[in-house]
């Protein structure tokens, strides 16, 4: 069992990303190390401190339940989008270590799905 973050358009061939339940906490941990805190800190996510404490543009991905919830909306694609892909480009410069690549191409294939969603102006489904 696990999780898939895919475009809300109805076509099966659109690209889809998936984890383990436990990958996916795994890869939203790392990115929230990249933005410069712990996510089991976070209100939500096991800790009480504020997500209004931190400043980033990744939060609507990072405090979202893994499969329940709202879906993410176009407007907040757009808005996790840019600094998605600023992560890419930093990881693609960094060495060969097996867990980072790991993470640059679940991260490279969550941009491609986030692209088609907003391409299509679909919400991103967690399912």
């Amino acid at each position: 069992m696990g999780l898939m973050l895919f475009p809300g358009d109805d076509d099966v061939t659109s690209p889809d990303v998936s984890w383990s339940y436990t990958g996916f906490s795994l890869f939203r941990q790392w990115l929230a190390r990249v933005e410069g805190f712990a996510l089991a800190e976070m209100d939500g996510c096991g800790g009480d401190r504020s997500w209004s404490s931190v400043s980033t543009t990744l939060a609507p991905l990072l405090d979202h339940p893994d499969d329940d919830g709202p879906d993410l909306t176009p407007a907040q694609c757009a808005a996790v989008l840019p600094r998605l892909e600023a992560i890419l480009g930093q990881g693609k410069l960094n060495g060969s270590d097996p867990v980072l690549q790991r993470r640059m191409d679940d991260l490279s294939q969550l941009v491609t799905v986030i692209r088609v969603c907003l391409a299509k102006e679909v919400e991103l489904i967690f399912g």
